[in-house]
């Protein structure tokens, strides 16, 4: 009896398996990782570009008292995060399901409609309900994870994701540089039109060049044969220990931003360029991990992630440290681009080992978790940061989150330990 060629072959049968969804892609990943590349920094740029105005729209829709406005912008700009971190495993299962180019179609039309709609937003409400709604609905930059997470060859899933995170840095990066001058053009609620048409450009790249060989009956059946080289509660361990770290970057990165600028004014700078400098010394961590996330992802590849991870952990508590005894702006700009470029290493690295741990028809599923984890990171992380700084000092902010990632590089080398143990016990 001959097996139709759409099934895979029986272990008996003496034939080759059929391709997984990974090979079948190979022709594909390069390309569709310079559409993802492009689509995450045009929907990164529209989405952070509002921070430098985010305070003025907040006044033009009502709100009056300086404390209400500091609140409600706090408010507006974390729903998005929030959003996303809650429905990032939801979307990442249903890319298991049904693919991972219908999940980016979907977030880019979604984000595209959504933030023109809050170029027509009424109150503050609408406001704050729209930015929950974009992270409910959107996160291009997590979908592209899934997708060239799963399709890059694992030779080269580090400088993939490397590039990937690149794409998303800098328009993190761009972002706020255009929403300094774009209104002055075109208007607050303008603004969110041009961001609504620059997202809509990224949707219909998605939809025209990406390409994508699923098969879902072929793509959600378990792989008894991958699953069978996996010990469940090592697994685990490893999958728990890389999702806190995740969580724990974004955190470290995040912790300074409520303070930046009070800690800035005390280190003598003018209030009058106040945000000016402090916009200049946060754009330094992104732009140090755009120089080195592709270089420490490439090196990923050749000596291991666990390496890189430990490694980048450790670094960026060390030059977290001097953060708290500068004694000028400058060189907190120059600490921040190198804490960048130490911890550029870890999100491609964390993502491309939660990748090769789990089997390949639950991966879009936990890199889900993992997009969660990190965007729980950028909400929890100024939390924590401006509770220190008020109730304990502006300095032990640097202290605390550099003793908290010394503690998560001491988690992953016992981790990765037991993991390498385990395997030459199987073996």
């Amino acid at each position: 009896m001959v097996l139709p060629a759409s099934s895979p072959a029986s272990p008996l049968s003496g034939t080759s398996p059929s391709p997984g969804y990974a090979e079948r892609n190979r022709p594909h990943w390069r390309r569709n990782l310079a559409v993802c590349v492009f689509g995450s920094f045009t929907t990164l740029v529209s989405l952070s570009m509002l921070l430098p105005f985010l305070p003025l729209y907040v006044e033009q829709l009502g709100v009056t008292s300086p404390a209400a406005v500091v609140q409600w912008s706090g408010v507006a700009f974390g729903a998005t995060f929030f959003g996303t971190a809650i429905t990032a495993p939801l979307w990442g299962r249903l890319a298991d399901r049904y693919g991972r180019k219908p999940m980016l179609v979907r977030a880019a039309l979604g984000m595209a409609v959504v933030m023109s709609l809050i170029g027509v937003a009424r109150s503050v409400t609408d406001l704050v309900a729209l930015r929950l709604v974009a992270g409910l609905i959107g996160g291009y930059a997590s979908a592209s994870i899934v997708m060239i997470g799963t399709q890059a060859p694992r030779e080269r899933a580090g400088w993939a994701l490397g590039v990937l995170s690149t794409g998303a840095l800098a328009g993190n990066l761009v972002g706020p540089l255009v929403g300094g001058f774009l209104p002055g053009w075109v208007g607050l609620r303008g603004t969110f039109f041009v961001g609504g048409a620059m997202i809509a450009v990224a949707a219909a790249a998605t939809i025209l060049l990406v390409r994508e060989d699923f098969d879902r009956l072929r793509d959600t059946q378990a792989r008894a044969a991958s699953a069978g080289a996996r010990e469940p509660g090592a697994g685990r361990a490893v999958i728990v220990a890389l999702l806190a770290t995740a969580m724990m970057v974004l955190l470290a990165n995040m912790s300074i931003e409520p303070i930046i600028t009070v800690y800035i004014g005390q280190l003598g700078v003018p209030r009058a360029h106040l945000a000016r400098v402090a916009g200049f010394v946060m754009a330094c961590s992104a732009f140090g991990s755009m120089l080195t996330a592709p270089r420490l992802g490439a090196l990923a590849d050749r000596i291991g992630s666990w390496n890189v991870i430990v490694g980048c952990l450790v670094a960026t508590a060390l030059v977290m440290v001097p953060q708290a005894f500068v004694t000028s702006w400058w060189q907190l700009a120059a600490l921040r681009g190198l804490m960048g470029m130490t911890i550029a290493g870890l999100l491609p690295s964390i993502a491309k080992l939660v990748r090769q741990s789990v089997d390949e028809n639950r991966s879009g599923k936990t890199l889900g978790y993992l997009q969660s984890a990190q965007f729980s990171g950028q909400v929890v992380g100024p939390l924590i940061g401006a509770q220190i700084g008020a109730h304990v000092g502006l300095h032990q902010v640097f202290f605390v989150t550099g003793a908290l990632l010394v503690v998560c590089a001491v988690v992953n080398h016992r981790v990765r330990a037991r993991s390498a143990a385990a395997q030459r016990v199987r073996a």
